[in-house]
């Protein structure tokens, strides 16, 4: 299986999803505009909040495509639930994709994704491939889509999964989908597992017993990248995670990874998180240690204040030198430093650079539960992570919560650094 698929062979011509039809799609409307491309959303579902995501997977996929080993080979997407298209359709004019599958369950939607992506020639004139289709548009179900693919031997660079609710059942066709070195794009809007209140859902879709945190929505993006985790395994695979993106307006947990050859060791960042309520503290174990899990005051706190979750992903949440390149990019582009939808790209992905520390354990803590347990009015934010950086420890904000930092500093310590701030000022 994991030589079948390490192919990366693809046909001139694909055959068409469905019968062609001759009337051309009416123009788009153009009501919409995302970094300079227009399109029109018609009745599918769009939310302009989701913009960031689609900005990060554009600069992602672009750094992809510049730095494949075969840059003469043809750079496919597919879009395996596109909506009204604009993902695809940004694939095409800003990531400079050859090719980009769109593809949605709802046929209702086939004119609005005809009419946006009728922007590029559906045939790539001559020269050096006359005939060679740039898009196709199809309506079929995900799995189904995915496994044919997987099975005439046609395997994308990126492949883009933009589910309603859980992804987890379309991992394992994705990955089979998908070039060995390729980027899998995922998605999640299933707060209720992330936040431990579906735990029988996170169990059976993403492997992991999942009860209420302080950090859920980080959980929510472990989780998911641990269920690629595990079905990569399966598969002799493993993978990578580029960047991980929360956005609280779903919310939406969306998960870039890269896949890999060949098995990893399969637990040194696939594990179980352990918090304790007494004091505050989190801890990560391994399945080395599961007799072990408990806390240093628990001779002092009942054993039901210890809440453990897992197993899910304990490492980066994002991969720091390709951030880099991407905010480069951003800055290259001129996208940056503006403002869209309320997100600046330079101050997200430089937290997110921030983040990526591997000193820094799973989790952080929100500064009102610093405040609360050292009973001192909150420090500024900004001043308490200077303050334990010149301690020695590694600190920075968090992306995911605003009022949070990320630290390697034991929560104790945190307390007595916000006591001599308040005490200083």
């Amino acid at each position: 299986m994991a030589a079948a698929a390490a192919a990366v062979s693809f046909p001139q011509s694909l055959s068409p999803p469905l019968h062609p039809r001759s009337c051309r799609p009416p123009p788009p409307a153009c009501t919409h505009s995302e970094r300079g491309v227009s399109f029109d959303p018609g009745s599918a579902f769009y939310r302009s909040d989701s913009a960031a995501g689609r900005d990060l997977a554009v600069l992602a996929v672009t750094l992809h495509r510049r730095g494949r080993p075969d840059p003469s080979a043809p750079f496919l997407c597919l879009d395996a639930m596109c909506g009204c298209g604009v993902r695809a359709l940004r694939y095409l004019a800003q990531a400079g994709a050859d090719f980009v599958w769109a593809n949605d369950a709802s046929e209702a939607l086939r004119p609005v994704i005809l009419a946006n992506l009728s922007a590029f020639e559906r045939v790539a004139p001559p020269p050096p491939e006359p005939g060679r289709r740039r898009w196709v548009v199809s309506h079929n179900d995900a799995t189904r889509l995915l496994a044919e693919r997987y099975l005439r031997r046609e395997y994308y660079d990126v492949i883009d999964v933009d589910s309603f609710g859980g992804d987890s059942a379309y991992v394992r066709a994705a990955l089979l989908a998908l070039k060995i070195g390729g980027l899998l794009y995922l998605t999640s809007t299933d707060w209720r597992s992330a936040r431990g209140y579906g735990t029988r859902s996170s169990l059976s879709s993403y492997g992991a017993y999942v009860r209420p945190t302080p950090y859920p929505n980080e959980v929510g993006l472990r989780m998911v990248i641990g269920g690629a985790v595990r079905e990569a395994a399966l598969l002799g695979f493993h993978i990578t995670p580029v960047f991980s993106y929360f956005a609280s307006h779903g919310p939406i947990y969306r998960v870039m990874v890269q896949l890999c050859n060949g098995k990893d060791d399969g637990i040194s960042n696939y594990g179980f998180i352990c918090h304790c309520k007494g004091c505050g503290q989190s801890r990560t174990f391994g399945f080395h240690e599961l007799g072990q899990i408990c806390c240093s005051c628990t001779d002092r706190t009942d054993a039901d204040s210890i809440t453990v979750v897992g197993p899910l992903w304990t490492g980066p949440l994002h991969d720091a030198s390709f951030l880099n390149e991407m905010l480069n990019l951003a800055t290259e582009w001129g996208w940056a430093y503006t403002i869209e939808n309320g997100v600046t790209l330079e101050k997200l992905l430089s937290t997110m650079i921030e983040e990526s520390d591997p000193r820094l354990p799973p989790g952080y803590i929100r500064l009102d539960e610093i405040s609360s347990r050292a009973k001192v009015n909150s420090p500024p934010l900004g001043t308490l992570i200077n303050s334990l950086r010149k301690e020695g420890f590694a600190a920075c904000r968090s992306h995911i919560g605003a009022n949070a930092i990320k630290t390697n500093c034991p929560i104790a310590s945190c307390m007595d650094v916000a006591r001599e701030i308040r005490n200083l000022r």
